[in-house]
């Protein structure tokens, strides 16, 4: 099993930034690919950004150019740069993890998840 915990949200302005982070327990070794999902009040869960087990990434067009996604070691295995951020970032962020090396948009295909950190984001 594996068990994944996020940290580093929190309260920010606009314009602000935050560093999200996943740590990972158990059988850490077979995480390959890796995800942050949100979830803002009364909408449903979105991907974030995405990276396979060789570093291609994927990001939603919402947060181009203003969130990082990296790999990390191998006890906080992912995290989650975010700058300039916006009222419309606020949400539940979670880590998901896979046990497939390719990069991966189907939530379906993350079958490890975090509890969640929150962001929330004043204009």
């Amino acid at each position: 099993q594996v068990q994944l915990v996020e940290s580093g949200g929190g309260l920010v302005q606009a314009g602000g930034s935050l560093r999200l982070s996943c740590a990972a327990s158990g059988s850490i070794f077979r995480l390959y690919a890796m995800a942050w999902y949100r979830q803002a009040p009364g909408k449903g869960r979105e991907l974030v950004a995405a990276i396979s087990s060789l570093g291609n990434t994927y990001y939603a067009e919402s947060v181009q150019g203003r969130f990082t996604i990296s790999r990390g070691n191998i006890t906080i295995p992912l995290t989650l740069q975010m700058n300039s951020l916006s009222p419309e970032d606020t949400g539940m962020y979670y880590c998901a993890a896979s046990i497939k090396r390719e990069l991966i948009v189907s939530e379906n295909d993350y079958i490890y998840w975090g509890r969640g950190t929150q962001v929330t984001v004043s204009s």
